[in-house]
């Protein structure tokens, strides 16, 4: 019996950036795993062909984003901040109503999205507003995931966020989304703040950690983890994943080991979203001879099949 692709709705991303490139040079190989559809219109796709010099491929099949606007490689820019940011709304409806079988986001740029009044700072916040449910940002490759508690937010907001009925449920909603039996929850302060010299804070990473094995009871949640050495490689052969207090304490290890090849996954939602983990490079957006590396993307295709067949 003949296995049936699935279909994904591909979120074209900025388009003054390199996005649009990696989808036109990946999709013969993303081809052979499912059937993308890509959310862009004709005239701005020929255009963006036309800049780069690439030929579009015959089946590569659109679905029309409504604007036109004159591409400007590397610029930040408020139209194509919109258009990025129509273009994902159409790939989120479109899973919604379950015409597709999962969505793949190409990089936005979050100036360009504030420069055209859109009021969310990323993809993930997006999803959460639409679905009224508390998408978790999910970063890593197969060897290493890291979920993120706090996201976008200044550093300095990080510790009054961390309270304990909030991380409770957020450890629990993270356990039912990846099933591992054993994940490392990671201290905020240097040193998991010696026993309370150095900050109160794991309090409530301990209390919430003590909550959820309760509630799952078993042993899952392991820490407060101590930030330097929890990704050591040690450390990294007891956990493939952990929950990180905020943004560059989880991405910083995450991407000096495995940049090339990881990708954004959101948990928690009725629909598989899954993305590229890096930005619309618009110092070599455009470029002529410079070959692009792919992986991330092609990986976050893969992950979105695999994710939306264990549904």
């Amino acid at each position: 019996m003949e296995h049936i692709k699935p279909t994904i709705a591909i979120s074209i991303g900025d388009l003054n950036g390199i996005g649009v490139e990696i989808a036109l040079i990946s999709h013969e190989k993303i081809s052979k795993y499912c059937t993308p559809l890509y959310c862009i219109n004709k005239t701005m796709l020929n255009q963006a062909a036309k800049i780069l010099g690439i030929k579009i491929p015959k089946d590569f099949k659109t679905y029309d984003v409504k604007g036109d606007f004159e591409i400007k490689p590397g610029k930040v820019s408020r139209k194509s901040g919109k258009y990025s940011y129509d273009s994902f709304n159409e790939a989120i409806n479109l899973a919604n109503k379950n015409k597709v079988d999962a969505i793949a986001t190409l990089p936005i740029n979050k100036e360009a999205w504030n420069k055209a009044k859109i009021k969310y700072k990323g993809h993930t916040e997006v999803l959460r507003d639409f679905f009224g449910k508390n998408a978790i940002m999910m970063l890593g490759c197969k060897k290493l995931f890291v979920s993120l508690y706090t996201e976008h937010i200044p550093l300095k907001k990080v510790a009054k966020s961390i309270e304990e009925e909030t991380l409770t449920q957020f450890l629990l909603d993270f356990y039912k989304s990846v099933n591992s039996e054993r994940i490392g929850v990671l201290a905020l302060n240097p040193h998991a703040s010696d026993n309370g010299v150095l900050g109160n804070e794991e309090v409530e990473i301990f209390k919430a950690i003590k909550n959820a094995n309760k509630k799952l009871e078993k042993d899952i949640f392991k820490g407060p983890l101590v930030p330097d050495t929890a990704f050591s490689k040690a450390s990294r052969k007891n956990f493939k994943y952990f929950v990180a207090m905020y943004h560059d304490q989880g991405l910083a290890p995450l991407k000096a080991l495995y940049f090339d090849e990881s990708i954004n996954v959101s948990l928690n939602l009725p629909i598989v979203r899954t993305s590229v983990d890096h930005g619309t490079a618009f110092d070599i957006a455009y470029e002529k001879n410079r070959k692009l590396n792919c992986k991330s993307y092609i990986n976050a295709i893969k992950e979105a099949i695999e994710l939306q067949d264990r549904k």
